[in-house]
């Protein structure tokens, strides 16, 4: 089930669902300041530089990802820009939040001719201390998955909910089908916010959420880590982490799919682009709150990136390897590639995908953004491409069933 692109008319009804879930959350002084602060930005800032590049500067003098939007495209990276460096974390989870993200995406398949989604989805625990909650999506509930994608989501540790990404995943497994898994199942981790906890609780629940999948499908080779941005540092710290367990060393996951990971938490690498819409200063504040002291900044399970350790970096990686993408024009580009390029001297099996002129996290943003289903589906469609490289569709189970039967 893939939806069409996101309307005007959806937009709208994202801000009616939204307006309520503020007030119930957000003190409204609180509202009122920081809608009184963005009013110079909406009535002058953004028309003006949105006209000035897009109607009155050369194609080629225009900022890269501006080159190729469209004229929607252009203006939602402009909002969600300032949004993301001027709006408090504390008013923007609720954005990505579960009261908002569901309804929105029941309006969206009832717009769509769906009353109720042809793919199941289930809010889902670990048996763990932890409690480690999560979303489970899969096509035949009580068939045993032949592939599971182990999701965490992005938000800068602060924002952020599986609910938001509820609707890219559920393309996501559209695609799988798709490509010859016969049940085909996600689970995405639904973890505590910063400042709510901070580390290692993120990182305890990102293993606990693991072993629960373990619990259920049995091979560890079956499995895919897969997350954006923050959700990428916690698979890459739980890669990390699992590499220092013995025990752990025999359940490594079979693949990892990385979108526009966080490497290193804080570092001058981390700079502004005029394309992506990621802020620096307020990514080095995130950064901060999540490790909790300026020493956790210097550890590779909280920041990976810090890591230049060779032989942990080999042991920590998945059966089949690591698949990055990340866009050309983002913030995380250089430690991105920097990386990449440690894991690939550390002999580790690496496949790469920056796309050119792109923002963070592209495959989700042009998911909701794009134009057309061929540009909507591109990311995703690599990623399941990369995946049934590594993790073959009609394999035999561990179980001896092979799939179909």
């Amino acid at each position: 089930m893939i939806l069409g692109q996101i309307s005007y008319l959806d937009c709208l009804v994202f801000l009616i669902v939204l307006a309520p879930q503020l007030l119930l959350h957000v003190n409204i002084f609180e509202l009122l300041f920081c809608g009184l602060k963005a009013l110079p930005f909406v009535l002058f800032q953004l028309p003006y530089q949105f006209c000035r590049e897009r109607y009155f500067t050369r194609k080629h003098e225009r900022s890269p990802y501006v080159q190729q939007a469209s004229f929607f495209q252009d203006l939602v990276i402009r909002i969600v820009r300032y949004a993301f460096a001027f709006i408090p974390a504390n008013i923007g989870r609720v954005f990505f939040s579960k009261g908002v993200a569901l309804p929105f995406l029941r309006f969206r398949l009832l717009r769509h001719g769906y009353l109720q989604s042809p793919l199941k989805w289930r809010e889902d625990a670990s048996s763990s201390k932890t409690q480690t909650l999560g979303l489970w999506l899969t096509a035949e509930e009580f068939e045993r998955p032949d592939v599971v994608i182990y999701y965490c989501h992005g938000g800068g540790f602060s924002m952020g909910s599986s609910y938001f990404y509820l609707e890219f995943l559920l393309a996501w497994l559209t695609l799988l089908q798709k490509a010859g898994y016969r049940n085909p199942a996600i689970f995405a981790l639904e973890y505590t916010l910063v400042p709510d906890q901070r580390y290692p609780t993120q990182l305890e629940q990102t293993a606990a959420g693991y072993d629960h999948i373990c619990s259920i499908v049995k091979d560890p080779s079956r499995i895919c880590l897969a997350g954006d941005s923050a959700g990428a540092t916690l698979q890459l710290s739980l890669l990390l982490h699992m590499s220092k367990v013995p025990a752990s060393l025999k359940r490594r996951p079979g693949f990892a799919t990385l979108i526009s990971p966080w490497a290193t938490l804080v570092t001058p690498k981390n700079r502004d682009t005029p394309s992506d819409y990621l802020n620096a200063d307020s990514l080095h504040l995130y950064g901060r709150q999540f490790a909790g002291t300026q020493a956790n900044l210097k550890d590779p399970l909280v920041s990976p990136g810090v890591c230049k350790d060779r032989d942990w970096w080999m042991r920590a990686s998945p059966a089949g390897g690591y698949c990055f993408m990340y866009g050309s024009e983002e913030v995380f580009g250089p430690e991105v590639r920097d990386l990449i390029s440690l894991l690939r001297r550390s002999g580790c099996a690496v496949r790469v995908r920056e796309e050119p002129g792109q923002v963070h996290a592209w495959p989700v943003v042009s998911l909701f953004l794009a134009d057309t289903q061929e540009e909507r589906t591109k990311g995703l469609k690599d990623l399941t491409k990369m995946i049934t490289q590594v993790i073959e569709p009609n394999a035999v189970h561990v179980d001896g069933l092979e799939d179909g039967r």
